[in-house]
């Protein structure tokens, strides 16, 4: 068991099911506003009172303070009055607890947890990236949400959440009984099955048009030997394939003798979709605001940027999987995407491109099947470096489609020299191989529970 899996589908709820689940929603964003404000009430008291006092801050910390907090007077109380008229105070705590399940309050605290790390590491200059603000507190929002339950076992072996128990299409949840979904589930049932897979949790959330949607996360096990890459011995440097991602060819793969291995196109989801969108927009912008006609509008708009995104996916999943069946040494650069997104020319083009989705799913796919995944360093001159005498230009516009070396005079595609050359730096310097990572996180994707 080493990598994890999501499995996502479309639920189908009857109407009360889709009150409960609404609770649900509202009990996490509860649940994370309250935990936010003791970590708040509780750094104010230990600011007044000379650093006394404890202030939770991890997710375990916070989950026990929540626990306490829902149980004393502050949460909920109420006044008996008894046959001779004496008042009493009743404490109740939060008396809509047992409504809903207790472990989206426990997932919630560990949401704040994380964002509380991210900010502090982000103070501190130990995280990577852009800087990462002090979390908020969560707006109520009717078509949007989610909610999150860990996965238990009782005493007899039984787990919490259980794919196809009553029907192939169904899922059963604590508190929540069996849902139907309207996909088939047999894959993760025959993976459970077999005991290839162990469910960790699901997370259930609120899309446009209130569809409901339910992702559950899986550890699986390995793929089969037949099916991974053949591992390398130590000494072998060969084999190693460059991949340059553009706006004018999406992806251009080649080795180090310039023999190009794949060449993609670009989708273009988001410039396709324009002319939709623009359409969609000034209808929101002409309804009245706050009327029934613009949240149908804006519906509409939403489900509209769905379908771009769902067609960028697919397309990003069908080149990486070519990349990644065929080729067990790929090389990408380390490109400074948030750098260029700030030309206001390219910005969209960029975008739209998702270059970093594409670097992610080549880096977990190739882990998975036991493959090897280079970065060459952003400041690495893969475009401007000639790739028969090694010669790096001097200038290099946008412009200029094909590059022509000035000392030799080589002429080749841009997009293609890059590819050699990254394919050629990797056979050099050995790859200095590492997974292609989250820079987020300063190191390789890691999935812990």
């Amino acid at each position: 068991m080493a990598r994890h899996v999501a499995f996502r589908w479309s639920l189908d709820p009857t109407v009360e099911q889709q009150v409960a689940l609404a609770r649900h929603v509202g009990a996490a964003r509860f649940a994370f506003n309250t935990c936010l404000e003791l970590h708040l009430a509780a750094r104010r008291r230990r600011h007044h009172a000379d650093g006394l006092g404890s202030v939770p801050w991890s997710g375990f910390s916070l989950i026990n303070t929540f626990n306490r907090w829902k149980r004393s007077e502050a949460a909920g109380r109420r006044f008996v009055v008894d046959s001779r008229g004496g008042t009493q105070v009743e404490v109740t705590g939060l008396a809509w607890r047992g409504q809903v399940c207790s472990l989206v309050f426990e997932e919630a605290a560990v949401d704040l947890g994380r964002a509380l790390k991210a900010w502090t590491a982000s103070r501190a200059g130990k995280r990577i990236g852009r800087r990462v603000g002090h979390p908020r507190f969560k707006k109520k929002n009717a078509t949007s949400g989610s909610f999150r339950i860990r996965n238990q076992r009782s005493r007899t072996g039984r787990s919490s959440i259980r794919v196809g128990d009553s029907s192939p299409r169904s899922v059963s949840l604590p508190k929540l009984g069996t849902i139907r979904v309207r996909e088939d589930t047999r894959r993760l049932r025959r993976m459970i099955a077999k005991q290839r897979a162990r469910i960790l949790y699901a997370t259930v959330s609120r899309g446009v048009r209130g569809r409901w949607w339910i992702s559950v996360t899986v550890e699986a096990a390995d793929f089969h030997p037949e099916t991974r890459h053949r591992p390398r011995t130590d000494d072998d440097d060969s084999g190693w394939v460059g991949v340059d991602r553009g706006l004018k060819d999406a992806v251009v793969a080649a080795t180090s003798d310039g023999v190009v291995t794949l060449r993609v196109k670009p989708a273009k989801t988001l410039a396709n979709g324009l002319p939709r969108i623009r359409l969609l927009s000034r209808a929101v912008s002409r309804k009245k605001k706050g009327s029934s006609n613009q949240k149908k509008a804006r519906t509409r708009l939403a489900r509209e940027h769905q379908r771009i995104r769902n067609r960028r996916q697919y397309a990003l999943h069908q080149v990486s999987n070519r990349l990644v069946n065929n080729h067990d040494r790929l090389v990408l650069e380390d490109l400074n995407i948030a750098g260029m997104i700030k030309n206001r020319r390219l910005s969209r083009a960029i975008s739209d491109a998702a270059w970093g989705e594409l670097a992610r799913q080549v880096g977990y796919k190739q882990a998975w099947r036991g493959g090897q995944v280079a970065i060459a360093n952003r400041w690495f001159p893969s475009s401007k470096t000639c790739s028969a005498c090694h010669t790096v230009k001097q200038s290099l516009t946008l412009a200029e489609r094909e590059f022509v070396c000035d000392a030799c005079g080589h002429a080749i595609d841009r997009d293609l020299n890059a590819a050699v050359n990254l394919a050629a730096w990797a056979h050099n310097t050995g790859g200095g191989v590492r997974a292609a990572g989250d820079r987020q996180t300063a190191g390789p994707v890691t999935n812990a529970h």
